[in-house]
């Protein structure tokens, strides 16, 4: 850089670190990401607020042509920039899922506020300080869009969704560190007669077809709630970086990424039955097969991947090793089938390392040699419940879930 370059991102990183909280070294952790957070623009001075100037870009981070597809305020992980990466996704390589824009948070500021009718007392407030000083938990744990894979439903079955149209790389596997939620809501004063808790995030309120529907928020039943979720204030061993989260987020494992609230800035506890945009209009199995009635959305299905790109080019006549990954949100992967005669016959791939609920498993296929041509590898996932990703996913509005055998073109020369 230049040197009156360097002054400014000498100069725009104290400013960050005094806002943050965060020390010299846990802001240099954050990598890629600081060169682009320095020059976002002021923070909030309001406890709890969010506040982001205008950007070229909705996402903070670099989104390099090669491990990411740009789609709008999201962007999508390419699968083959995965390939040797290890089990966890690094950040500068996790997708990106914004309803509106990354905001910018002040951590000295910044309070998570808990309140409704579901407690005993009025409620609580805690600081960031407070919330690091509480028994912390660590997990290993996807995040993946409801929609992933939607693209499919329209290049596949000749279904087209509305939506961003993602292929398979709205999900990731990062470890995560945090308080549990039922810690904070214990100390908050939960009462026996709660039934739902309802995180909400600082981003921008979301606009549909001209209606201010507020701000991110999705409730959760008090049982789930209680039981494994956790409030995250670290990913991969650093502080959450701005594009997932900053300060604090929702992680729930399993569960369609929807449910873990990015940017937490409030929790409702309610003992009624809460409501929002995205658990009565969105997240939600409407049209084609399904009831009116269906219920919201919670568990993730199954799903395979190659780490490769489609239409990929093998070598002409040799052996060769491909890899993947297999998930589901409720059970470990079991087994991951491959076909490249278009199902005609199966053969099993290799699983290998960890294999969890909730996470993904990596698996090896050995491609025999082939002649010159055009060839698709189906991968098919079963996991220890006996769930197996179909041949076809059944058709929905909104085109959620799609968890059918994704066909991956490759040319062989």
């Amino acid at each position: 850089m230049r040197g009156d370059e360097e002054l400014y991102v000498a100069t725009r990183t104290e400013q960050l670190q005094r806002s943050s909280g965060l020390t010299r070294a846990q802001l240099l952790k954050l990598g890629a990401a600081l060169p682009v957070a320095l020059g976002i623009g002021r923070f909030a001075s309001a406890a709890g607020a969010a506040v982001r100037d205008t950007v070229s870009s909705p996402i903070v981070k670099p989104l390099p042509a090669d491990w990411f597809v740009k789609l709008g305020t999201n962007a999508e992980m390419r699968w083959d920039a995965l390939r040797g990466e290890g089990y966890l996704v690094p950040n500068n390589r996790f997708f990106v899922r914004d309803h509106t824009a990354t905001p910018s948070i002040d951590a000295q500021t910044w309070q998570l506020r808990v309140f409704g009718s579901g407690l005993k007392g009025d409620g609580a407030a805690f600081t960031y300080d407070q919330l690091r000083k509480l028994p912390s938990r660590e997990v290993t744990a996807s995040i993946e869009c409801a929609g992933n894979g939607r693209s499919f439903y329209a290049s596949q079955q000749g279904t087209p969704a509305p939506g961003s149209q993602w292929g398979l790389g709205a999900i990731g596997v990062a470890k995560w560190k945090g308080v549990r939620l039922s810690e904070v809501l214990e100390r908050a004063g939960i009462a026996k007669t709660a039934v739902d808790v309802m995180p909400q995030g600082l981003d921008g309120n979301v606009l549909v077809n001209g209606v201010d529907y507020g701000q991110v928020r999705r409730p959760l039943p008090v049982a789930k709630a209680l039981d494994d979720v956790l409030l995250a204030y670290e990913m991969n061993g650093v502080p959450l970086p701005p594009d997932h989260g900053f300060p604090l987020r929702l992680v729930v494992p399993g569960w369609v990424g929807i449910s873990s609230i990015k940017w937490l800035g409030q929790i409702e506890v309610s003992n009624q039955p809460l409501f929002s945009l995205w658990n009565t209009q969105q997240y939600r199995m409407q049209g084609g097969s399904y009831p009116a009635d269906s219920p919201p959305l919670t568990s993730q299905t199954v799903k395979s991947a190659w780490e490769l790109a489609r239409g990929a080019a093998l070598p002409y006549r040799r052996r060769v090793a491909l890899t993947g990954r297999a998930w589901s949100g409720t059970s470990a992967i079991s087994r991951v089938d491959v076909s490249i005669d278009h199902g005609a016959t199966w053969s099993a791939a290799k699983l290998s390392g960890r294999n969890e609920a909730g996470s993904w498993a990596q698996f090896t296929y050995s491609f025999p040699p082939q002649p010159s041509g055009t060839y698709e590898l189906w991968a098919r996932a079963t996991d220890a419940s006996g769930r197996t990703q179909p041949d076809t996913a059944a058709f929905n509005n909104l085109g959620y879930l799609f968890d059918a055998v994704v066909r991956h073109p490759v040319v062989i020369h």
